[in-house]
């Protein structure tokens, strides 16, 4: 393929206002597929098939130990491996690290922090989630799934597994090494990618601002839920204590009516619905962390491993290149000016055999360059295949609010009924707000 004969790749990219795949119905997944068989660089899966590659599950091993960071373990296990290994943290790091030389321009997930100024048990649990989502996005990546190095780190069962990575894959070179289209990656990409790069870049940035917002918020919503069934649990347990008192009632108090008798009477049984009550508003809140927050959470990851590949392009190959671009230029400079003015064959050999070397290494960034691209292409799509999460968010966060506020709702009428015995021969509570026309007479709720 040429870069003008590549009609597939800019169908993908698309538009500055249309970027990225649209593989949205399974008839259209399914023609993508056909015109994969084409071209390489496209990267035909959907979300469901991405999830299903495998299920990673962290948790943590509970253990006296534990509480000291240092020796906090995990216990990882794949359904796709059938296995179930113990990690420490440290192991995840140096994973993390081989990774990185592997696949430096693939999206490779950040880790979460080793410590914090306060090691507790929400930092540990914290971390342990961030670990799973780690541990989740690299098993379902289409190309890190299918590195042997995944499968040591998740099933290797001997005492050393850092060792075991770090001599498994010494010398193994990173993907353009490995990869058999990494030299003519070039004739796949469209003609104006750095355009499109550009603008991609730009949309993606502005993606993940919004869903950073949105996990903010969904983060803020589930903690008011596990608030408001504290308070709800210390509420009943007030009444109850009303409802429990002793004290005895001066018989001056209770001439007329025995009301605070027939109050307790009612407030000792409300407990049972307040305790109720909380323990649905904390069962919504834990829906709806992980549910919802999680699920943000992962494809925030994801956008910022994205963002970290942009900034290693730049930063990196790029900017390489471009170095060893001027380093060229000035050789060849100098073999002029020594062509011109030297007598001796032997230093004008130097140069020559000097910028000979020069020019190799160039040819080698270009393709090195051409490849990052021909990755960022691919991780591009892999953003916008994730984006079909946000439906799936937004149906849970849906879902679990209809269902915590139907649940309270069968609660709040079960506890009404309880109340009568308060009323005195049926009689009506008084309104909580004026009626209507009430402010026009303040005399009516503001009596002289």
């Amino acid at each position: 393929h040429n870069r003008e004969n590549s009609p597939h790749a800019s169908q993908v990219w698309g538009g500055a206002n249309e970027i990225g795949p649209q593989l949205g119905a399974p008839g259209e997944l399914e023609a993508v597929r056909m015109q994969a068989q084409a071209n390489p660089i496209l990267v035909c899966r959907s979300l469901p098939e991405l999830m299903a590659i495998d299920t990673v599950e962290v948790e943590l091993i509970p253990e006296k130990k534990g509480l000291f960071l240092k020796h906090v373990e995990y216990e990882v296990s794949s359904q796709r491996f059938k296995s179930s290994v113990y990690r420490r943290y440290n192991d995840f790091v140096v994973f993390h690290e081989v990774l990185l030389q592997r696949f430096p321009y693939r999206m490779v997930p950040t880790l979460p922090p080793k410590r914090m100024l306060r090691v507790d048990r929400e930092f540990i649990e914290s971390r342990r989630r961030a670990l799973k989502r780690f541990a989740n996005l690299v098993a379902r990546h289409p190309f890190f799934s299918e590195d042997e190095l995944l499968q040591v780190f998740l099933s290797f069962s001997g005492s050393d597994v850092q060792n075991k990575i770090r001599e498994s894959f010494r010398g193994v070179g990173d993907e353009f090494m490995t990869c058999e289209i990494a030299t003519t990656a070039k004739d796949l990409l469209p003609p104006d990618i750095q355009a499109q790069f550009g603008a991609s870049r730009e949309l993606i940035r502005n993606i993940y601002n919004s869903f950073h917002k949105l996990r903010d918020r969904a983060e803020r919503m589930a903690s008011r839920s596990a608030d408001n069934a504290t308070d709800l649990l210390l509420f009943g347990k007030e009444l109850s204590t009303l409802g429990s008192d002793t004290t005895p009632v001066p018989s001056w108090a209770s001439v007329t009516s025995n009301t605070w008798g027939l109050l307790r009477q009612a407030l000792r049984g409300l407990s049972v619905e307040f305790a109720l009550l909380a323990d649905k508003s904390a069962q919504q809140g834990k829906r709806e962390e992980e549910e919802v927050v999680e699920k943000l959470s992962i494809f925030l990851d994801l956008l910022q491993s994205y963002k970290d590949l942009c900034e290693r392009h730049e930063k990196g190959v790029l900017h390489e290149h471009q170095r060893a671009l001027q380093k060229y230029t000035s050789m060849k400079r100098q073999m002029m000016s020594v062509t011109v003015q030297s007598k001796e064959p032997l230093s004008v050999e130097q140069l020559e055999s000097r910028i000979v070397q020069q020019e190799n290494a160039i040819l080698n960034m270009e393709l090195r360059n051409y490849f990052s691209m021909y990755c960022l292409h691919q991780e591009t799509q892999l953003i916008h295949i994730y984006l079909h999460i946000t439906s799936h968010v937004l149906t849970a966060f849906i879902d679990s609010q209809i269902q915590g506020h139907r649940e309270m709702c069968e609660v709040w009428n079960d506890l009404k009924p309880k109340l009568g015995c308060l009323l005195p021969n049926g009689t009506p509570s008084p309104p909580v707000s004026p009626r209507p026309g009430a402010w026009h007479n303040p005399s009516t709720f503001f009596p002289q």
